[in-house]
């Protein structure tokens, strides 16, 4: 209640009235509705009047006027929409042109009627003949664009009087001339009233059709007058009946019927056309809907009594349709009175009961896609003639079910019959062998069943569906229909639907389902070709899953078998397995196969057999082992002799079938369990979690894997399961089980072979632990630390007695002693336990493990307090370090990562931010910091040089060497350019030629700074003689500079050079004008313009693959150097060369990427100036420097690796000559990184020629130390 004198604003007032009168559930109705609203059969007025009404319920949908206007856009009917296009962004720009569009598109529809033919109907009797031609009845109605204002209720549902204008046929009135009422007769007349006067084998047409989405038997009447339908119907379905002013007098079988009531706008959907009816209501009428001689006449209908057959014009194609209809008391889209009576009491389905189809009928509707054959190209037709036939599959044959025609085809393979399993009748079916034969093949994927059942983790409610002639219910692409066609006694036919027995039917029929069900797959539903599951984990999610899939079956057009449909099912069959909330397991009704299953007489028999079998081996424990006996049976060239060991495993698959047990669903976020064995007859795996059994999997040993030692054949075992099961076991935790104790200590064994190694490799990438248990030992942690120890008691026993033994046979001994010093220090378990009693937070742990607060933790019976299986490492930083130093850089951890090493340390220990710890100690290591490669973009961002104000102010100059000698003896090019105009000199010198003397000249005035330019390309190709070098440099200057928009010629003097391909330049006038100044200041300032462009963008490009990086000063950093060598020259050695040296000092920032260090002595030559990208930073200071004086750096920032001693030589042979080689042991580095080295190599680079002569003749034994290494000078 408000207070007195409170004056409610709207706002709470709106509150208020959605508070009591709009619920939040009816709000989330409508906006699901709003969001699925299609034109469909609606006018244009219809569809705009829903839109606007429900869109008040998601104004979130439609907040401005383009998304509106698209939103609207996206609901047109598609025939429309293809007139519209898609470039309206007004809301009202668009409803105009829509509904000009479809006036326009009604007019034409309206003429091309109009001009047809009509046709001339016989009647079956003298009643029939008795018809009025008058006009139907038509009923006038308020204008849609009036109603918006005046109501806005369920206005587009076709029940509601408001809902439609006048319609005709499938036409409506146009609203501005407004709706006309055609004079009603006041009589009429009907044939039949109830589908039970029409007697048996009376030639009438009636069949079951979509009205208003509703299953409605209609009857074809040529006698009746009017569209009648009757009041039952009507009610039921909860369409609105209008009064009339005139009253209708119906003479109908029995009395008269006198009626003025009439059921506006119904959509009739017969095959893929659309009609809309206004059908005069009948008291007492039986059939649902009658069509009468005027609704037949308006849309030229073509009844064929003897064929059972509808004709009628497509006004969409234009082709003529032929619309088969069955027996009224089998009709299309019904189903019989047992099933109907069943689904009413199913909960959902009986919603959706036109999906459950007792037969179809006619011909699918039009879909996105149609299955086409694709053939071989330069294939010819195959035709074959027809097989002979039994008497009972000919009268099969001659049963036309609308789905064949005759056909003309060059094509032609032979038919036959296959027993229908679920009806004791036949299948028509083609042996299209030949055609598959030069068919291109579908490679779409069919599912694998164990990635299928993985999703139903957790379900509980399960339904499944399956669509009638699933095939069937898909069309052929028209010029792929003669392909299909099949030779018979009675002809040559062609299929217009997908048949049975082509190559790509699967293939097609399994990516159609996946496009209808692309939304809800892996989510509730599966589905494998025809078969449906649905699977919810509680009823009221499944209620809504299995609403979703209906409507997508109903949206499709795609109709179910209702026989073969299970709903609401805690177990169900699928595929061949049992579904349920425990797991997986075998169906019994496919057990029955194998149990019944004599024994196998030939080799096909035995394959039959094991495949059936072998469906289920992920059931069956050792399945591969077990049946090994009858599989080698089925090799080539082997004999058949059925042993007793083939009776054996054959008695025991089917006994192990009959008690498989019923299969867990893996949970991926909990730890798994395998268990691995391998023997000689194959490899054997068990997945678990939680104690229950996953799955199994077996294989049987290769030729090969037969002689692998025992230690080889665990491992392949455990390799086998981590391949099959890579899904489940790649991202989580697994424990592996094996009775091979040495495969524990597979990771830390220092000799592999190379079958080892490459498996260790695979290994490496899972997350597991191998354990040993014995091979009857229970897998309880018990058994797991079960270990034998040695009786000393009865060691020390045997002692004694072999000296006594050495005594009697008087063997001479020699008695001495030795004298060692033990040091007894404790170990890290020790350390730990003794820290644990001393901290203080350890025993506030200990008091919730008491008072089960700490469920993780336990004490042991010693009182040592563990983490799970881990011991807890107390808060005592000086042994965490210790255990961090020993993990990282002993001699048996050689620095691994923070990873690595995590992952190594978290097996045995266990202490807060454990992690993180190790992430840092990791990144603090010195010798990690100046040996490990850091795999980052290089640091430093672009730093352009500020664009010079005028011409030749500011230059670049580099050098070009490595040049053939001239004749003249020039070898380099001296290349200077100006940064401004970019113009270039370039310049022959000879090597070695002194400064001084290129200075005295050409004059060059002294600079501080010479940056480098880019002149590193192009001269190269001009520089083979004296002569060709000018002609370059006149090249280069007149060549276009993307960056300069024009030549460097142009640029710094206003115009290009002539060439022979450029003769005509400017005139004197142009070029010695008055302003020439003008132009000249207007160019310097364009070119700067350019430039700046320019800069811009190449440091745009340049930062994409750099990252920025600063330090401050006072900080230490790591200075990187590298060897003069290449890497790639030796291997391992040059990984293990040092990258940096320091770290070292920062003095002072010199700009924005260049700093100023600290260097030692020994490096005075090197300037102390680095840009950003050489240092890497330091994250913490040893108080021991590593010493690099011995790095002999050059000011240049390298080292030259210098051969101090040779090790061994060898000798390698070729065709044409004998190569020696040398074993090399490298500065800076120790003999296990030594290299071989080709004996030319060296001598031509390090040595002179008699030492090494001398060197050669000493035997590999002296070699070491007897070279004195005497570079070249």
């Amino acid at each position: 209640m408000q207070p007195a004198g409170h004056q409610v604003t709207w706002d709470e007032f709106q509150a208020a009235f959605q508070a009591q009168y709009l619920p939040p559930s009816l709000v989330e109705l409508k906006q699901r509705e709003f969001r699925a609203l299609q034109q469909g059969s609606m006018s244009v007025l219809e569809y705009v009047q829903a839109f606007i009404c429900l869109s008040q319920y998601s104004p979130e949908d439609v907040d401005t006027d383009p998304r509106r206007a698209a939103r609207l856009l996206g609901g047109f009917d598609p025939t429309l929409l293809t007139h519209l296009g898609h470039r309206y962004n007004s809301f009202t720009e668009l409803v105009d042109a829509a509904i000009n569009m479809e006036h326009h598109l009604s007019q034409a529809h309206e003429d091309q009627r109009r001009k047809r033919l009509a046709s001339t109907l016989q009647s079956g009797s003298s009643q029939r003949q008795r018809v009025v031609h008058r006009p139907p009845p038509r009923i006038c109605y308020i204008d849609m664009l009036q109603q918006q204002e005046q109501h806005c209720g369920t206005q587009h549902h076709p029940s509601s009087p408001q809902s439609s204008t006048s319609l005709r046929g499938n036409q409506r009135q146009n609203k501005k001339k407004g709706p006309k009422r055609d004079p009603a007769p006041t009589e009429g007349h009907v044939h039949y009233t109830h589908i039970d006067q029409i007697p048996e084998g009376e030639p009438v047409l009636a069949s079951t059709f979509l009205v208003n989405e509703h299953p409605t038997v209609v009857l074809f009447d040529s006698g009746a007058t009017q569209t009648f339908v009757s009041r039952s119907y009507a009610t039921k379905h909860g369409y609105h009946i209008d009064n009339m002013k005139t009253k209708y007098h119906i003479t109908a079988p029995g009395s008269p019927i006198d009626t003025n009531q009439i059921v506006s706008h119904l959509r009739l959907c017969i095959g893929t056309e659309e009609f809309y009816v206004d059908p005069v209501v009948l008291p007492n009428q039986g059939i649902d809907i009658i069509l009468g001689m005027y609704w037949m006449k308006e849309h030229n209908v073509l009844l064929d009594i003897t064929s059972r057959t509808v004709q009628m014009k497509s006004s969409k194609s234009g082709k003529v349709m032929h619309i088969h209809l069955p027996s009224h008391k089998h009709s299309s889209h019904t189903v019989n009175a047992t099933e109907a009576q069943l689904i009413e009491k199913i909960p959902v389905v009986f919603e959706f009961s036109d999906v459950f189809s007792e037969e179809l009928s006619g011909l699918p509707p039009d879909r996105d896609v149609e299955f086409a054959i694709e053939l071989v190209p330069g294939t010819a037709p195959v035709s074959q003639r027809p097989y002979r036939m039994a008497p009972d599959e000919l009268k099969e044959l001659k049963l036309d079910k609308g789905f064949i025609r005759p056909s003309s085809s060059p094509w032609g393979c032979p038919a036959l019959f296959v027993e229908k399993k679920d009806q004791g009748g036949k299948r028509l079916c083609v042996d299209y062998r030949p055609l598959n034969a030069v068919t291109i093949k579908n490679k779409y994927p069919l599912p694998h069943l164990d990635i299928l059942f993985d999703q139903l983790a957790g379900a509980k409610v399960f339904s499944k569906i399956d669509l009638r002639s699933g095939y069937y219910q898909i069309k052929i692409r028209e010029e792929d229909i003669p392909k299909t066609a099949f030779s018979t006694r009675y002809g040559l036919y062609e299929y217009l639907v997908m048949s049975f027995g082509l190559t790509n039917a699967p293939a097609f029929f399994m990516y159609m389902m996946n496009s209808v069900f692309m939304k809800e797959r892996d989510k509730f539903v599966v589905v494998f070709i025809d078969d449906i599951l649905i699977y919810s984990k509680s009823e009221e999610e499944h209620k809504e899953h299995l609403r979703i899939v209906l409507t997508r079956l109903r949206e499709h057009k795609l109709y179910a078998k209702f026989s073969k449909c299970a709903f609401w099912l805690k177990e169900v069959s699928f595929l061949g397995h049992s579904l349920s909330e425990k797991g997986v397991a075998v169906d019994p009704s496919k057990v029955k196969d194998v149990l019944n299953w004599k024994q196998s007489e030939t080799v096909t028999e035995i394959r039959s057999f094991l495949g059936l079998v072998g469906y289920y081996r992920r059931f069956i424990k050792d399945f591969s082992k077990i049946a090994k006996p009858m599989t080698s049976l089925t090799k080539k060239n082997a004999k058949y002799v059925w042993s007793s060991n083939c009776e054996e495993a054959f008695q025991t698959l089917k006994k192990l079938l009959t008690s498989a047990p019923v299969l867990a669903q893996p949970d991926v976020t909990k730890p798994f369990d395998v268990y691995c064995d391998a023997s000689g007859n194959g490899l054997g795996c068990v997945l678990m979690q939680e104690g229950r059994v996953i799955a199994y999997a077996s294989r049987q040993l290769t030729k090969h894997e037969a002689n692998y030692p025992t230690h080889d054949l665990e491992l392949a075992a455990v390799v086998h399961a981590l391949k099959i099961w890579r899904h489940y076991l790649l991202r989580n935790t697994c424990h592996i089980y094996t009775n091979h104790k040495s495969l524990k200590y597979i990771r830390t064994q220092p000799e592999l072979n190379m079958r080892q190694r490459r498996w260790l490799e695979l290994i490496k990438d899972y997350d597991l632990e191998i354990h040993y248990h014995p091979g009857k030992a229970n897998v309880v942690a018990d058994a797991l630390s079960r270990k034998a120890h040695c009786n000393v008691i009865e060691a020390r026993s045997m002692v004694r007695v072999i000296c006594c033994e050495i005594d009697e046979i008087e063997m001479p001994t020699e008695q001495h002693a030795e004298l060692y010093s033990l040091i007894i220090e404790p170990t890290i378990k020790d350390q730990i336990i003794a820290a644990q009693k001393q901290n203080k937070g350890m025993a506030h742990i200990r008091d919730e493990i008491n008072e089960r607060k700490k469920a993780c933790f336990r004490l042991d019976e010693e009182g040592v307090l563990w983490f799970k299986n881990r011991l807890v490492v107390p808060k005592d930083m000086e042994l965490r370090k210790k255990i961090l130093d020993e993990a990282h850089t002993s001699m048996f951890t050689m620095h691994p990562g923070s990873n690595k090493m995590y992952q190594d340390l978290k097996q045995k220990f266990w202490w807060t931010r454990m992690k993180r710890e190790i992430a840092r100690h990791v990144s603090e290591c010195d010798v990690c910091q100046r040996v490990k490669v850091d795999h980052l973009k290089p640091a430093g961002m672009l730093q352009p040089l500020a664009v010079p104000a005028w011409k030749w102010e500011d230059i670049h100059m580099d050098f070009i060497v490595g040049l053939p000698r001239t004749q003249k003896g020039y070898d380099y090019i001296w290349v200077i350019i100006d940064r401004f105009t970019k113009s270039a000199h370039f310049i022959p010198i000879k090597n070695r030629c002194p400064w001084n003397q290129i200075d005295s000249e050409l004059s060059i005035p002294s600079s501080d700074k010479w940056p480098g330019g880019k002149s590193k390309s192009d001269p190269r190709r001009y520089a083979e003689g004296d002569e060709c070098l000018p002609l370059a440099e006149f090249a280069y200057n007149n060549s276009y500079q993307k960056s300069l928009v024009m030549a460097p010629f142009e640029a710094l003097y206003g115009r290009r050079c002539r060439t022979p391909l450029n003769w005509f330049g400017p005139g004197e006038r142009v070029t010695f004008g008055p302003d020439l100044v003008t132009q000249a200041e207007e160019q310097v300032k364009f070119i700067h313009s350019n430039l700046k462009r320019a800069q811009s963008r190449q440091q745009s490009y340049s930062d994409r693959r750099r990252r920025p990086l600063a330090f401050e000063e006072g900080d230490h950093v790591y200075l990187r150097v590298s060897p003069m060598k290449g890497v790639h020259r030796f291997g391992v050695k040059g990984k293990l060369a040092p990258r940096y040296i320091g770290p070292f000092k920062i003095t002072e920032r010199c700009g924005s990427v260049a700093y100023r260090l600290e260097l030692p002595p020994h490096l005075a030559a090197v300037h102390n100036v680095f840009h950003v990208s050489q240092l890497k930073k330091c994250l913490r200071v040893l108080k021991k420097v590593v010493d690099t004086s011995q790095l002999q750096i050059e000011p240049d920032l390298t080292y030259e690796e210098q051969p101090i001693r040779i090790l061994d030589q060898k000798q390698r042979s070729t065709r044409r000559r004998n190569i020696n080689f040398h074993k090399v042991q490298w500065s800076n580095h120790s003999e296990e990184e030594a290299t071989w080295e080709q004996e030319e190599f060296l001598q031509t680079k390090y040595l002179a020629g008699p030492t090494w002569t001398d060197a050669i003749g000493f035997p590999p034994e002296k070699l070491e130390r007897a070279v004195q290494w005497v570079p070249h000078s």
